[in-house]
């Protein structure tokens, strides 16, 4: 059965301008500026005021099922890059080895990780970070780095980026658990 109607609606928080143009939206905050394409959506994004209060409008006509569900997605889409433009997103990533230490790298001013020594192996794996990320190693913790950035999306990906370039391959996974590991997944400034 189809919806004549169906609307979201998201709060826009002070200090957040959100442009509209073509289902492109750009929020901008104290932290920057992010940019997500909608295009491919059947969906109206639009402005509005609702009881004195400027809202974000998501609203879709005669949706269908799976229409209808895309609604939910656009919002907590949006609501990440507010809550990236306004506060930052860290993921915190743990080295695991049981015989061989593993060596990591950073470079390029905290834009490529290079990691050494991997289950003993001669071979140096590169992995470069997505725009807007940078990486850190943790003065307290040993074998811990820590990636931060305004984009969701660009730090969880250049996380799991990290992750699979040390992907064991012709051993039992059970056996072996070396790896780097995401251990926390943090909104900056919340604990």
């Amino acid at each position: 059965m189809k919806l004549i109607r169906s609307t979201k609606y998201v709060t826009i928080p002070k200090g957040v301008s959100i442009k509209i143009e073509s289902r492109t939206v750009v929020v901008k905050g104290p932290r920057g500026s992010l940019t997500k394409d909608f295009k491919h959506l059947s969906a109206d994004i639009s402005l509005v005021k609702v009881s004195g209060v400027l809202k974000l409008k998501v609203e879709v006509w005669f949706g269908g099922r799976y229409e209808l569900a895309c609604i939910r997605t656009v919002c907590s889409h949006i609501e990440n890059l507010i809550t990236g433009v306004t506060k930052g997103y860290e993921y915190k990533m743990r080295f695991a080895y049981a015989h061989f230490p593993v060596n990591v790298t950073i470079v390029d001013e905290g834009r490529t990780v290079e990691v050494r020594n991997f289950l003993g192996e001669k071979i140096v794996r590169r992995v470069e970070m997505l725009d807007g990320v940078t990486v850190t190693r943790t003065e307290k913790v040993k074998d811990e780095i820590v990636l931060t950035g305004n984009s969701l999306e660009n730090v969880s990906q250049s996380a799991a980026s990290i992750h699979q370039c040390c992907a064991i391959k012709v051993k039992d996974i059970r056996k072996f658990l070396d790896g780097i590991y995401v251990s926390e997944r943090n909104v900056i400034g919340e604990f």
